[in-house]
């Protein structure tokens, strides 16, 4: 029970922490989708390359840590958005 909890406060995290940077990164350089880009060329190669372990199966490395990779991906996604409606609703700041 207690690795189910951890799984889903992980993912939560995961989103959370990629779309505050996403829309930082947003509002700094002024580009829609560079953290998308950022995140899986460069996020998820490291991430994979780091947390992968050669006893581990590849099931078991999905089982893991596939929901919060993509909840990355889809908080990078989220922020790109966000910016996007933003500055498609006037907001020039952003």
């Amino acid at each position: 029970m207690r690795e189910i909890l951890q799984e889903i406060v992980g993912t939560v995290l995961f989103f959370v922490l990629f779309f505050g940077i996403g829309f930082i990164l947003n509002m700094l350089v002024k580009t829609t989708w560079l953290p998308t880009w950022l995140y899986i060329f460069v996020v998820l190669p490291i991430g994979v390359g780091y947390f992968w372990k050669p006893d581990l199966s590849l099931l078991a490395f999905l089982g893991v840590f596939l929901w919060p990779f993509l909840a990355g991906i889809g908080g990078a996604l989220a922020s790109g958005w966000a910016i996007r409606s933003l500055r498609k609703n006037g907001y020039k700041m952003f």
